[in-house]
């Protein structure tokens, strides 16, 4: 393992850095400006996002952040990109809510800006053990909703729900009962590619039964920024608007595109992530005392909890032996498998949640040399 490994982090996928052939493609990508449409390296990239989920087209933005943020904004009536409008944005999509899962990234983290920059009203329902939405859950809340312009949100992979990969059978389950109440279909496609990569399926195949899709490029497939916002082409003009009205417009964008276009031909080697994912949650099993969760299907994603220990304590614990890790709710911490991670890594790993199950609250076993 090289010496930046003998910190172990997975907090997340989002962590990886762009290897000798991403950085290539950067310095030698061909620029123009995408403010005026004519950087030719984002139009590839936003083509060929369009192509992977089988959408009309694509639009590049910064982070997923913003483009769940453009989409909700793009699917509202009277979303901000309204010309000549004379009530403040969060005035005009009042009369919106979100109907998504209660531990989804943005029922979680970005509801406020969801609130501050739309007027939109988020609310969360229960899930089931697959991190999809709880189907009576989902009916009461759009029933509640009955006049206002409906959007629900739909997470694949539930990244605070142990990374499950669902198939695309919920997925069109889900959106057919959303859509009887005329309800717009976002899909958070953060970890898209390893659900697809899970279930062995194409991304279109499991993207096919949203009205729209964000997919990350900057999480396991390594771009170092960047997410691609892809449906109609008529949602995705208003997107691209809402892109530049919220300060999301890059120039020579290429830069960061072509880091993208090296990251969409490296899905297939999410499996890999997949793989070693299976061997360190089997390995984390073995410690006595430890709750490994179980997905029904596993991607780069392991969540476990050690009994006696919150989550923050478990947390501090590993951090002391090099391990870091991200606190969840219910004394879980997750795990997550990226392509700087290694097998060599696996055993020093389930060697320092041994020691966080041994150690007082101030001393821990000390690592072990395997790293």
């Amino acid at each position: 393992m090289n010496d930046q490994s003998l910190c172990l982090d997975f907090r997340s996928d989002t962590r990886t850095r762009p290897d000798a052939a991403m950085r290539a493609a950067m310095a030698q990508a061909e620029v123009g400006d995408d403010a005026y449409g004519d950087d030719p390296t984002v139009l590839e990239l936003e083509a060929e996002g369009a192509r992977l989920t089988g959408k009309q087209a694509a639009v590049f933005l910064p982070s997923s952040t913003m483009a769940n943020l453009v989409a909700v904004l793009a699917a509202a009536p009277d979303a901000p990109h309204a010309p000549a409008a004379p009530d403040p944005p969060a005035l005009r999509a009042a009369h919106t809510r979100l109907v998504t899962g209660e531990d989804t990234h943005i029922a979680r983290f970005e509801s406020a800006a969801m609130r501050r920059f739309g007027g939109v009203r988020l609310v969360g329902v229960a899930q089931r053990d697959d991190g999809s939405p709880e189907p009576a859950a989902l009916t009461r809340a759009l029933d509640d909703g009955r006049g206002q312009q409906l959007i629900v949100s739909l997470e694949n992979t539930c990244m605070l729900r142990t990374g499950n990969a669902l198939d695309a059978a919920t997925t069109w389950s889900l959106a057919a009962l959303a859509r009887r109440y005329g309800a717009h279909v976002h899909l958070d496609g953060a970890r898209l590619a390893n659900a697809a990569v899970a279930r062995q399926v194409s991304v279109q195949t499991l993207a096919a039964a949203a009205d729209s899709v964000t997919f990350c490029l900057a999480k396991g497939l390594g771009a170092p920024v960047g997410s691609l916002l892809c449906g109609s082409a008529a949602f995705v003009d208003r997107s691209r608007e809402l892109r530049l009205q919220l300060g999301g417009t890059m120039h020579q964008a290429g830069v960061v595109a072509a880091a993208g276009l090296v990251a969409l031909r490296r899905v297939p080697r999410l499996a890999d992530d997949h793989a070693l994912a299976a061997a360190l949650a089997a390995g984390l099993a073995s410690v006595r005392g430890a709750d490994v969760d179980m997905p029904p299907r596993r991607t780069n994603i392991v969540t476990v909890g050690l009994a006696g220990l919150d989550a923050a304590e478990l947390r501090r614990r590993l951090a002391a032996q090099g391990v870091l890790v991200l606190p969840l709710d219910h004394g879980r911490v997750r795990f997550v498998v990226h392509r700087e991670h290694e097998a060599a890594a696996v055993p020093h790993v389930v060697h320092a949640l041994a020691g966080a199950r041994t150690a007082s609250a101030g001393v821990v076993q000390p690592a072990s040399s395997s790293r």
